[in-house]
């Protein structure tokens, strides 16, 4: 990433793996969050590789494991997540998100809509890694019905070229009985790419006279409603429709700490930019200011580092 994209972390100029390496340990030592918070957090995860692994070489030992015994809470919990290469960052919210009593679907569909089909494939290869597991067993022993094949259908998407007005005549014809045929949805939505999806969703509105996410509230309900509405985000019309910022602002106004950090690091470098400007049009205050109200101390600083500045 490289700074004018709508991430709000960016490789830090003038990076020196070895100072950075040696500053941590020294804060470590003296259990000094503020240094290890400020070094880490203007670092994008690359760079955090490099400067973990220099640590290792420097000292021996595994930076994780410092931290660990050095800081503590919510803030510890926050370092780690960073340090983490992105790939096993995803298998291990998607595992998170599975564990314990009830699953959340949102965190679930927020990955599978928003990563690419060989993306998701290395996703599933680390998850298998880490977990013993396989997260397509997973996936289905944790869901249920339509939704299942929703995920499933995510988690081994393809793009395919199909003729958009094809799949346009497809989509209204499954919406003229009582119940609009699940199946056929999640398999365009799930196999086409973004330019693809916005062509066809642009050109169902204009033959129904109104939003898709009109058409979805009329015709689906529960799990399966709420997967599509988050595929039509993806496609991103030129209306904007719904987009990932719009709905991942959504989820931080009342996101738990775990939810919160989990958009905030996986976004960070990518389009947390675009989230905070949706959040600040959602909820008329910026995400800068709603995390000082919400959060104190070292760990407030983490945070307000990633969000970057005020809005």
């Amino acid at each position: 990433m490289s700074w004018g994209t709508l991430g709000t972390v960016r490789p830090f100029p003038n990076f020196h793996p070895e100072q950075d390496a040696r500053e941590i340990r020294t804060a470590l030592q003296n259990k000094d969050a503020v240094t290890v918070v400020r070094i880490l957090t203007n670092r994008t995860n690359a760079q955090r590789q490099v400067i973990a692994q220099t640590f290792e070489e420097m000292t021996q030992k595994d930076l994780a494991v410092g931290v660990k015994k050095a800081m503590s809470g919510e803030l510890e919990i926050l370092l780690l997540e960073l340090l983490m290469p992105p790939v096993q960052y995803e298998a291990f919210r998607l595992q998170q998100a599975m564990v314990g009593l009830g699953t959340d679907e949102e965190t679930l569909l927020e990955i599978l809509c928003t990563r690419s089909g060989e993306k998701l494939r290395e996703i599933s290869a680390m998850y298998k890694l880490l977990f013993k597991k396989d997260l397509e067993k997973e996936l289905r022993g944790e869901t249920s019905g339509d939704f299942t094949n929703l995920v499933l259908a995510l988690l081994n998407k393809d793009n395919f070229a199909v003729g958009v007005q094809k799949d346009i005549e497809s989509l209204s014809a499954s919406l003229n009985g009582k119940k609009a045929d699940a199946a056929l949805w999640i398999n365009i939505l799930t196999s086409r790419d973004s330019d693809h999806l916005n062509k066809v969703l642009d050109g169902l509105e204009l033959q129904r006279g109104q939003t898709v996410d009109q058409t979805l509230d009329k015709k689906f309900t529960g799990d399966v409603r709420q997967g599509l509405k988050v595929l039509d985000i993806c496609a991103m019309t030129v209306q904007c429709i719904q987009n990932p910022g719009v709905y991942l602002a959504k989820r931080l106004v009342k996101a738990k700490t775990p939810i919160l950090q989990g958009i905030m690091i996986s976004h960070a470098e990518e389009d947390l930019l675009c989230i905070r400007a949706a959040y600040l049009k959602l909820t008329g205050t910026s995400l800068y200011t709603a995390l000082q109200k919400q959060y104190k101390g070292d760990h407030l600083q983490a945070l307000l580092a990633l969000c970057r500045s005020e809005d």
